[in-house]
């Protein structure tokens, strides 16, 4: 979500930008905002199927449509971003962006929401990219990467303060003010951002942009999350989701195809036939997915089981979040001495045995408890995915592998509303402890696999 293909120069500047710690705290704000976009949303999620009669599936499709289009057009905005300028992209990104949030809010049938929730992630894509490489190109030296880490923390913190935000708004103005509240602060950041972010480096190269990879790679993934959506009503063996997957292989297949053609192919594929850098996109895929699972679950069961309210769960959810930055944080500091294995496989066994108590226990509290130790393990994941798909790539090669390892950040955020919406489509439908149960139980028992496939896949160092 914050590491996108950007290619950037790294000469130093003789002459620093004046206002370069202003332009990176609007910047941040507004990366900030398309974080929050995925958890503000869970938390909200049982109040708007109540108040437009949405279906499970298009419940599920209101946190997947928003993140598949994000993590499918993302690599498209970063050559943008080099083609035309950082600024150029800023701008126009963060436009779309607030103004789909306004759509969004303001939509009284679950299609315009949909059309909202799309439209903010190809906002999200442009801008997100674009913001990168402008926060890289203004700074150097040390402070280049006082500056990037700064960046790095929004993740984090954007997922706590997404979830409190969440239920504040809903249970306070009402549910359409998680989208609302983008666009006085989207309008303040483009004010300020004209007239502070300098032009940024516009590219020479002129070739293709591969317009037609961005598609078949977004179809491909659509057309599997349609699957997985629509299992949880006909089955897991049913023709159509049958069908649906298979048409999302072929487009997997033929993006591929298109990778090794194309001029200028969004995805260097060949760095996912390294060990390293495959293993570490897993992992980004499996700890996404298993986060937005977590607050996907733990939304229905706190509002549609336990009885709660948006604010209480919001609060509740808090150390949750608070729990995967700790995990990460932990995680950052002994990854140097056990290595990746060891730490991928503990991880894992922390996140099942979390996810585990949700699913055979009752009571608010020892749900939050064990969503809470979940979330530790889950980010320890994080740092473990991170650290082996981009610790082994050239310099040259960093911009095009964290785009990679982006791309799947978003995508497991899509699969896995759409994956445990399903196993749990019961209780998510009609709010049945049983069904919720069921999911906590499916995520547990796929955290344990993801752990043991991660010991096969990782390098011993």
């Amino acid at each position: 979500m914050t590491d996108p293909d950007v290619h950037v120069t790294t000469t130093p500047r003789t002459t620093p930008y004046p206002r370069r710690w202003r332009i990176l705290a609007l910047l941040g704000a507004a990366q900030l905002m398309l974080v929050l976009d995925v958890t503000v949303v869970t938390v909200a999620l049982p109040v708007i199927g109540n108040d437009l009669a949405l279906d499970r599936g298009a419940l599920t499709w209101v946190v997947s449509a928003y993140t598949l289009v994000f993590g499918g057009l993302m690599l498209l905005g970063g050559r943008l971003a080099d083609r035309f300028g950082s600024r150029r992209l800023v701008l126009t990104g963060l436009a779309v962006f607030t103004l789909a949030s306004l759509l969004a809010g303001l939509a009284g049938s679950p299609g315009l929401l949909l059309a909202g929730r799309v439209a903010q992630g190809v906002g999200a894509a442009l801008l997100s990219p674009a913001a990168l490489s402008a926060v890289v190109t203004t700074f150097d030296g040390d402070e280049r990467n006082r500056a990037l880490g700064v960046w790095s923390a929004l993740s984090g913190g954007g997922a706590a303060i997404g979830v409190l935000l969440g239920g504040l708004l809903t249970g306070g103005p009402g549910w359409p003010w998680i989208f609302f509240i983008n666009v006085p602060v989207g309008a303040a950041l483009l004010v300020a951002l004209v007239r502070l972010l300098p032009a940024g480096v516009v590219g020479a190269d002129r070739r293709r942009l591969d317009l037609l990879g961005a598609v078949l790679v977004t179809a491909a993934t659509g057309a599997v999350i349609s699957a997985l959506v629509g299992a949880g009503d006909r089955g897991w063996t049913d023709a159509a989701t049958l069908v649906r997957v298979g048409v999302g292989v072929l487009l997997y297949v033929a993006f591929a195809r298109r990778q090794r053609t194309a001029a200028e192919p969004l995805m260097d594929l060949r760095l996912l036939a390294r060990r390293a850098v495959r293993a570490g996109t897993f992992l980004v895929l499996v700890a996404t997915a298993l986060m937005i699972a977590v607050f996907f679950l733990g939304s229905f069961l706190l509002q549609r089981v336990h009885g709660l309210g948006p604010v209480a769960t919001g609060l509740l959810f808090l150390p949750v979040a608070l729990a995967t930055m700790a995990g990460s944080q932990l995680a950052g500091t002994v990854l140097g001495r056990t290595g990746g294995r060891p730490l991928a496989l503990v991880a894992a066994v922390v996140v099942a045995g979390g996810l585990a108590l949700p699913a055979t226990l009752d009571g608010t509290l020892v749900s939050v408890v064990g969503m809470a130790v979940a979330a530790a393990g889950i980010g320890a994941l994080f740092v473990v995915a991170s650290a082996t798909a981009l610790g082994r790539v050239a310099p040259h090669e960093a911009g095009i592998a964290s785009g990679i390892v982006s791309t799947f950040h978003e995508f497991g955020a899509a699969l896995g509303a759409a994956v445990v919406s399903s196993v749990a489509a019961a209780g998510v439908a009609g709010g049945a402890a049983s069904g919720i149960e069921a999911g906590f139980g499916f995520a547990a028992l796929t955290a344990l696999v993801a752990g043991v496939i991660a010991v096969l896949l990782l390098p011993r160092r």
